[in-house]
Formats: structure tokens, C-alpha cells, sequence
């Protein structure tokens, strides 16, 4: 999801994984909304699903395609812009378990994202994992002329 702000200033929503892994990460550990399509699943209709499962948002509009990365693991993340907003405050996802502390036997629930935040692209330049900036500059090339 982007909008453009005051000014002309493109702002793009990121998330926060949840979870203790990311629990202190910043720099470098924000990512679009994605996940796993489901068998049989089309790519722009699971990109819909798992954004909505990440953000409570249902994403509405034009969607534009942005292409496709891959991501450090190797899994090839793929990625479609539309224009929208919302209050990334009011957004609560889905959750996963795991077991924690590691080796302790016990399972914790953990929601899958822990924030989400509209950035300038300057921002989100620093904050996104570095496998997803492709995604972000393809956008910013799409819109041409948006102020940074």
C-alpha cells in the first residue's frame, strides 16, 4: 500500500514482524505485507489474502505489478502496489506459535506482525530488509515525479 502525502511525498506502508527473533531489530527489519500462497492459490489473490491477514486492511483499488526478488532463504517474493490508507495504529494481524524460550517445552503465541508504519521513501530506504528494496524502487519508478 502507498500514498502520496502532503506535498507530493510518496509513503509506503511497511510491517514489523512479530515474534523475539525481531523483537529488538529495526534497521533493515521491516518488509512488505506477504506470505505463502496456498496450492493452486493465484500470486495477486494470495498477496490480497495474506495482507489482510497481516494488517486487518482489505486491500482495494488498482493493483500495479511490481515484479518479483528473491529473498535471502532464496524464496522469490512477489509484489503488487495500489494506493490506499489507513491508521497502521489500528491494525492488528494474525498469529503463530512457537516454542519459547527455545528448548523450554512451552508454546507461546507470537502475532506474525507487531507494527506497521507509513514511511517516506528516504525512510523506508533504511528501515526495509535490503532483499525488498527492489520492490520499493520499482514502485517509486511507476509513479515517476513523486517527491522522495
Amino acid at each position: 500500500m502507498y500514498r502520496i502525502g502532503n506535498g507530493e511525498t510518496l509513503e509506503v506502508l511497511l510491517v514489523h514482524p512479530g515474534g523475539p527473533y525481531w523483537a529488538k531489530k529495526d534497521a533493515g527489519s521491516w518488509f512488505i505485507p506477504k506470505g505463502e500462497p496456498n496450492p493452486g492459490e493465484d500470486p495477486l489473490d494470495a498477496a490480497k489474502r495474506e495482507f489482510e491477514e497481516e494488517t486487518s486492511v482489505k486491500p482495494e483499488g488498482t493493483f500495479q505489478p511490481l515484479g518479483s526478488v528473491k529473498n535471502k532463504s532464496g524464496k522469490i517474493v512477489m509484489a503488487w502496489a495500489f494506493e490506499g490508507d489507513c491508521d497502521p495504529t489500528q491494525m492488528h494481524s494474525n498469529t503463530f506459535s512457537m516454542e519459547w524460550p527455545p528448548k523450554s517445552g512451552k508454546q507461546q503465541e507470537f502475532p506474525e506482525v507487531d507494527r506497521a508504519a507509513f514511511f517516506k521513501m528516504v525512510q523506508a530506504r533504511d528501515k526495509i530488509h535490503s532483499a525488498e528494496w527492489d520492490l520499493l524502487a520499482r514502485l517509486q519508478e511507476l509513479l515517476g515525479g513523486i517527491k522522495r
